[in-house]
């Protein structure tokens, strides 16, 4: 393996990380404003996710400084290219780390419901916009000789990727009320299960769609050979499984879990050893190789990497194992 496709190797991890952690903080954040019924169901749904959500967002900084760093190319094509929905989704992740701030601060209900309706915006907006960017990495985008995109936003709004953004949404919903059911009790705790009774046959049509779809519109598993379908179909068996109550809460949520990293996994593997695929040529697409930096900078980055990333991990699965416990009306709540 060159250190390019070890750099591809961690960038694809650290999304996947990316999108299992912050994947249940989003389903969390859709819902806390609508299963809870008064303010204090409302603060314990938002305090289960309380000490994990900024830590898991740290995933996607350092994908991104990573990409920066290994993949100078492949950052600045897809950050030019999808410029308007990135900021969007920006925006939405600092709305949404605001309200988490700001919403115990002061004891009014219109203030409290002006962050609640904040945090719900922030949560439902990134996991549509990730389905559609990472549905236009599966199709492709019009990137010509120069590295550089063409065309505007909406002609990557297509069918398919529209698909894609719903999904990801329903998806990281049945993963947040799966969450809320290792983490709360009582009444709660039965609410989250029966909305997740109600949303969970709608995710897996729709992932069990965006997975035959994308086998007949990409190239993504003729590439690879017609048995890659075998690696997302396996999330969507996941899926199915983790649906059953009777497979235990924990069960569910880890089902659930490796349903998320069969899926995204399968995304970028599938794309692999292209980046991001032009439409126009395939000579045009960004590769591993055509898309690094220089092999010196790829070194120093794993000299580096490799000396932090256990202190990272250790401290994130530190921190899950402090606030293991399920959260109760009677508990102080922070948020």
């Amino acid at each position: 393996m060159s250190l390019a496709e070890f750099w591809y190797l961690l960038i694809a991890i650290l999304f996947v990380g990316f999108f299992v952690l912050e994947g249940f903080d989003f389903g969390v954040g859709m819902v806390a404003r609508f299963l809870g019924k008064n303010d204090t169901e409302k603060r314990v749904y938002i305090n289960t996710i309380g000490p994990f959500w900024d830590a898991n967002e740290v995933w996607l900084i350092t994908a991104g400084g990573a990409m920066f760093a290994a993949f100078p190319h492949w950052y600045a094509t897809m950050f030019s290219g999808f410029y308007i929905p990135l900021v969007f989704m920006l925006l939405a992740l600092i709305i949404r780390g605001v309200s988490f701030e700001f919403r115990g601060k002061v004891d009014d209900p219109k203030w409290r419901n002006t962050w609640d309706w904040t945090l719900t915006i922030g949560s439902f907006l990134p996991p549509i916009l990730w389905g559609v960017v990472l549905a236009n990495f599966m199709t492709g985008m019009p990137i010509g000789e120069d590295k550089e995109m063409v065309g505007g936003f909406l002609q990557f709004l297509h069918p398919f990727a529209l698909l894609g953004g719903v999904m990801m949404l329903a998806l990281f919903l049945v993963h947040g009320l799966q969450f809320i059911s290792i983490r709360t009790t009582g009444e709660l705790n039965e609410r989250a299960k029966r909305l997740n009774d109600r949303v969970s046959p709608a995710a897996l049509i729709l992932l069990l769609s965006f997975v035959i779809a994308g086998y007949f519109i990409t190239d993504v598993f003729t590439y690879h050979g017609q048995t890659f379908i075998i690696l997302p179909l396996l999330g969507v068996v996941a899926l199915y499984w983790g649906m059953s109550r009777d497979t235990g809460e924990r069960a569910s949520f880890a089902l659930t879990t490796l349903s998320i990293i069969l899926l995204t996994g399968s995304i970028f593997l599938g794309i692999f050893p292209r980046v991001m695929i032009s439409s126009i040529s395939e000579a045009y697409s960004l590769t591993v190789d055509n898309a690094s930096s220089g092999a010196y900078t790829l070194k120093l980055m794993s000299y580096f990497s490799l000396a932090l990333l256990p202190f990272v991990l250790g401290y994130q699965a530190w921190s899950y194992y402090i606030f293991r416990k399920r959260i109760k009306k009677e508990d102080e709540l922070e948020y």
